[in-house]
């Protein structure tokens, strides 16, 4: 009976070594373009300027990893952490990064055009001066994170969480924020022509010089609790309130 019992227990480990075997081999295998990492824990990588055209990284651990200048166009790495992790000036044209998480994520002049980042958490990243155009972020997590100069024209931003972005100096034209939280992030002297901001939360948004005259969506009730100035432009029916300009308040 015992020995009965040892055999079927050895039976199920050897099972399940050859089951398992495949998926832990692949993690082995160099890097390279359309290579399969899923579920790999590849975490403190250094592939700069390496061709990871294609590559699947779905459900991996990238934390504090290094694919600056790589060519990662296509990419997999959804459901991903890459938290810490350098992407600056990266070639992420369509890559997938829906739900993954990105703490302090550095993305910093990367062509991220068509990229999908639906749902991710990225919280405190950089994309300063990334090549955004049509990326797709709603509902995504994107609080204190920095999009100075970075092109987001025609990008899905709804239902997205956005206090305190940076967005100075960014293009935004046609972007959709509608039903976002864009509290206290940073919108002065921009040009949002065909923005859309309905149902957007604008509670001390910064606005001062912004022209808004073209956006779609706006209401009294959210220019109220926003932060304009004389220079703000306004779409027709909409004016400034008195408590204009105002301080943005400390947490």
């Amino acid at each position: 009976m015992e020995d009965r019992f040892r055999v079927k227990i050895a039976g199920a480990l050897i099972t399940a070594v050859v089951c398992a075997g495949p998926a832990w081999a692949k993690c082995q295998d160099g890097p390279g373009p359309g290579i399969d990492w899923s579920g790999c824990s590849k975490a403190r990588l250094m592939l700069t300027n390496e061709d990871l055209t294609g590559t699947i990284f779905q459900r991996s651990l990238l934390t504090l990893s290094d694919f600056a200048s790589s060519k990662m166009a296509g990419a997999n790495l959804s459901e991903t952490e890459v938290s810490r992790t350098r992407f600056e000036g990266a070639d992420l044209t369509k890559a997938d990064f829906t739900k993954a998480l990105g703490w302090r994520a550095n993305f910093g002049q990367a062509n991220l055009t068509g990229a999908v980042f639906s749902a991710a958490d990225m919280n405190r990243s950089n994309f300063a001066q990334a090549k955004a155009a049509g990326a797709n972020f709603s509902k995504a997590e994107l609080n204190r994170s920095d999009f100075s100069g970075a092109d987001l024209s025609g990008a899905n931003i709804s239902k997205a969480e956005l206090a305190r972005v940076l967005f100075q100096s960014a293009k935004i034209t046609g972007v959709d924020f509608s039903y976002s939280n864009l509290s206290r992030a940073r919108l002065d002297g921009l040009d949002l022509q065909g923005v859309n901001l309905t149902g957007s939360y604008l509670y001390l948004t910064q606005i001062g010089g912004a022209n808004l005259s073209g956006v779609t969506g706006l209401t009294q009730a959210q220019v109220d609790i926003a932060c304009g100035t004389a220079q703000t432009k306004l779409p027709a029916g909409l004016n400034p309130p008195k408590a204009w300009p105002c301080k943005e308040e400390e947490d």
